[in-house]
C-alpha cells in the first residue's frame, strides 16, 4: 500500500464459517491494508455472541451504521445476492466470496447498482492469487493451445451428504466450481460452450459434469468437475501446445495468505488506485464466467 491511511474504512465480515473466519483472521492481524480497516463485528444467523473477541451484530445494524462501510459476505453462495443488494442500498462497498451471484442478469444489476451509489463491488478470486496460477499463466504466454484439459475430483461434504441442499446453498456445479472456469478464461480467453451434460448418483452421493468448451480459435478445452465418497480432493491438468506439453502443474510452493493479498486488492480499489481499464476487464471476465455457468447450467437441467 502507498498510501499513509486516513480515516479506517469500518468493516463488518457476513457469515463466518471457513472463508470468514479467514477474513476476521486477516483483519485483526497488522497488514499493510489492514491499516485501512476497521473490522467493527460480524453478523451471523447463529447466536455466537463474539468469535475471538469480536462482537455479533445485527444485520439490520450493520445496514444502518455509519461507523461500518465495508461489508465482506462470506455466507452461503444462495444468499450473496441478497446481501449484496441490502449493502449496496445501504451505501456500502462490498467484498464478496465467488460466486457473487448464481445467475448473469442478478450479477450485471448489481454492478450497475454498486456504480449508481458509487461503491466497489469486488468479487475475490483466491484460485488466480494461487503459486500454481503464476507458474501456469508463466507457462502458457506465447504457446499456441491444441486441447487441454482440467478435472477437479472431490469427496462429498456433510452438505451433499444431507442431500440436495448442497446445491441449494452453493449453486449447480458449474458456480460452486467457477473458479476451475476462471483459471481456463483467464489462461486462454473466452469461451464458447459446446456441449454439457450430468451423471448424478444420488445414493451413492456420486456426481460428475463433463463440459466441452472451445476458444475462439475453435481449440478444444474440457472441464470435468467429479464429486464422490472414494475421491480425494485433487486437480488434475493436461495443457498440448504446438512447442510440447504441460501435464499436471509440479510442486511450486505453499499458497501463503491469499485471502489476505486478495484484501489487498480490495483496499487499492476502495483507495482508488486500481486503472478504470484493470477494473473494467475484471468486470468483463467475471460476468463471461457467469453466463458460461449460467448456461453450463441450462445445458444440464433443460427446464421441462
Amino acid at each position: 500500500m502507498n498510501t499513509e491511511p486516513g480515516r479506517k474504512f469500518g468493516v463488518v465480515v457476513v457469515g463466518v464459517g471457513r472463508a470468514g473466519s479467514v477474513r476476521i483472521r486477516d483483519l485483526r492481524n497488522p497488514h499493510a491494508s489492514s491499516a485501512f480497516l476497521n473490522l467493527i463485528g460480524f453478523v451471523s444467523r447463529r447466536e455466537l455472541g463474539s468469535v475471538d473477541e469480536v462482537q455479533q451484530i445485527s444485520l439490520e445494524n450493520a445496514l444502518s451504521s455509519q461507523e461500518i462501510d465495508v461489508a465482506y459476505i462470506c455466507s452461503e453462495s444462495s444468499s450473496h445476492e441478497d446481501y449484496i443488494r441490502q449493502f449496496l442500498h445501504a451505501g456500502k462497498h462490498v467484498l464478496v466470496e465467488y460466486p457473487m451471484t448464481l445467475s448473469l442478469a442478478a450479477a450485471e444489476e448489481l454492478w450497475e447498482l454498486a456504480e449508481e451509489k458509487g461503491k466497489v463491488l469486488h468479487e475475490e478470486h483466491v484460485e488466480l492469487l494461487m503459486e500454481e496460477f503464476t507458474f501456469l499463466k508463466k507457462e502458457v504466454v506465447g504457446k499456441e493451445l491444441l486441447k487441454g484439459s482440467l478435472l477437479f475430483t472431490g469427496k462429498e461434504t456433510e452438505a451433499q451428504r444431507a442431500g440436495p441442499l448442497e446445491e441449494e446453498h452453493f449453486g449447480f456445479p458449474a458456480f460452486s466450481g467457477i473458479s476451475r472456469l476462471t483459471w481456463l478464461v483467464s489462461l486462454f480467453g473466452e469461451l464458447s460452450l459446446v456441449s454439457a451434460t450430468l451423471e448424478e448418483k444420488k445414493e451413492d452421493q456420486y456426481m460428475k459434469m463433463t463440459v466441452h468448451l472451445e476458444t475462439k480459435n475453435k481449440c478444444p478445452l474440457s472441464w470435468i468437475e467429479e464429486k464422490g465418497p472414494g475421491l480425494k480432493r485433487n486437480r488434475y491438468l493436461s495443457f498440448h501446445f504446438k512447442s510440447g506439453s504441460l501435464e499436471n502443474v509440479p510442486n511450486v510452493g505453499v499458497n501463503k495468505n491469499i485471502f489476505l493479498k486478495d484484501q489487498n486488492i480490495f483496499v487499492q480499489k476502495l483507495l482508488g488506485q486500481v486503472p478504470e481499464k484493470e477494473l473494467a476487464a475484471e468486470r468483463k471476465r467475471i460476468l463471461h464466467c457467469l453466463a458460461l455457468a449460467e448456461e453450463i447450467q441450462k445445458h444440464c437441467r433443460p427446464t421441462k
